[in-house]
């Protein structure tokens, strides 16, 4: 018998393909079950001997009574570990969404697949594909103990989730974690700070994106992204050079990126606006403040910043001509913050109200940003529902 933590999208994954599980979600007040004969129950009802094996959901905190419980806790990756292809795993604090659909764009005619974080459970991937591309986040990692990738592509590890994982020495910890386990043979691609992570995998390291594409012998010049999402791009050329000796810049430069990422466009009086929604954490609204420092800025800050310091963003803005709108229920902290570094900051507390402020202000010779470097459930139901009413209330 499985247990399941959680009834989130990787957990119902499992127990449609498998059946006859146990699902424990605290949203479960009393038991129940569902069209697949899975029995839904509340946690009080848990006890090990019912289950030789416990799978949670990725976001499933490690604090919680189930958790704590569990005999034999394991992840989606080891548990699935047998039948998973070649794979690409691809991780790191910021740009690991759009790495990953870079290279699902790149290798697709290869027969790759793409899930994991994003798009698919592994449950719904298919075995018969010949490469899976899996973008992993911190919370699988930390629950990953056996499985390993054939190739891993690490971004740059900034705090975040510090609230989840306890610190950010855990958080880094989990990141790190597949490259102690590779096996000889396969190859990861690291920020140099990580050269001497111990590991039996061939270690290749950068510090930016120009010294990873002279690595693979990529003219940067013939890519045409901007940062952040050129180091992204080159990652993801690399890994076609690694598989293939391939260097498509005809291929990359036609990927389109996501909306809600440094989205940016015009209203109907020439104004820039900037929908970067998804830039939840510090080192993502740092990258946005990077790509349009010499513009004079109105930004909008603020959400559940997860128990992160927002010291290293303030030190950034410090010097730049921005202006700050603070919403979310980290208002006060942004305020004080702004307020010690002599920014101008007005206290919003709710997306509306600093929409209507920046109308007043925002002209063609300013840019508007939404990144808030926070999480969005406080207010919202996802960072999508943010960025969109943002978007909506840009162009009225």
């Amino acid at each position: 018998m499985i247990a399941l933590f959680g009834h989130g999208k990787t957990t119902k994954a499992i127990a449609k393909r498998l059946g006859g599980c146990l699902i424990f979600d605290d949203k479960f007040t009393k038991e129940s079950s569902d069209e697949y004969g899975n029995r839904l129950l509340p946690p009080s009802m848990y006890c090990t001997c019912k289950s030789k094996i416990q799978i949670p959901s990725p976001g499933f905190p490690p604090n919680h009574e189930l958790t704590k419980q569990a005999n034999n806790l394991i992840s989606e990756y080891d548990f699935y570990d047998q039948n998973i292809p070649f794979s690409i795993w691809i991780s790191g604090t910021n740009g690991k969404t759009t790495t990953t659909q870079m290279i699902d764009y790149i290798l697709k005619s290869r027969g790759a697949v793409s899930g994991g974080n994003i798009g698919e459970p592994l449950a719904n991937l298919d075995d018969k594909k010949n490469i899976w591309i899996l973008e992993s986040s911190s919370f699988t990692l930390h629950y990953t103990k056996n499985a390993t990738p054939d190739i891993y592509l690490l971004l740059p590890i900034k705090p975040d989730h510090l609230s989840w994982h306890g610190s950010f020495e855990e958080y880094e910890e989990a990141k790190l974690s597949p490259i102690g386990r590779m096996k000889e043979g396969s190859i990861a691609v690291v920020p140099k700070k990580y050269e001497n992570y111990p590991t039996k995998a061939k270690l290749i390291t950068y510090v930016n994106e120009n010294d990873l594409a002279l690595t693979f012998g990529i003219d940067i010049k013939k890519v045409k992204f901007k940062t952040p999402f050129l180091q992204d791009a080159i990652l993801a050329m690399s890994t076609d050079k690694i598989l293939f000796d391939t260097i498509n810049y005809e291929k990359i430069n036609s990927f389109k990126t996501d909306a809600h990422k440094l989205e940016e466009f015009k209203d109907s009086r020439g104004r820039v606006w900037v929908n970067d929604t998804k830039g939840t954490n510090v080192d993502a609204t740092i990258e946005a403040l990077k790509r349009y420092k010499n513009e004079e800025i109105l930004i909008i800050l603020g959400g559940d910043d997860k128990g992160v310091s927002l010291d290293p963003l303030f030190e950034v803005i410090l010097p730049l001509h921005v202006k700050i709108f603070a919403i979310g229920s980290n208002t006060d902290k942004i305020v004080k913050l702004s307020k010690n570094i002599g920014k101008k900051i007005e206290a919003c507390y709710e997306l509306e109200i600093a929409m209507k402020l920046i109308q007043k202000e925002h002209s063609t010779k300013t840019v508007a940003i939404l990144s808030p470097a926070a999480a969005s459930l406080d207010q919202f139901n996802s960072y999508a529902e943010r960025g969109e009413l943002f978007k909506k209330l840009a162009l009225l």
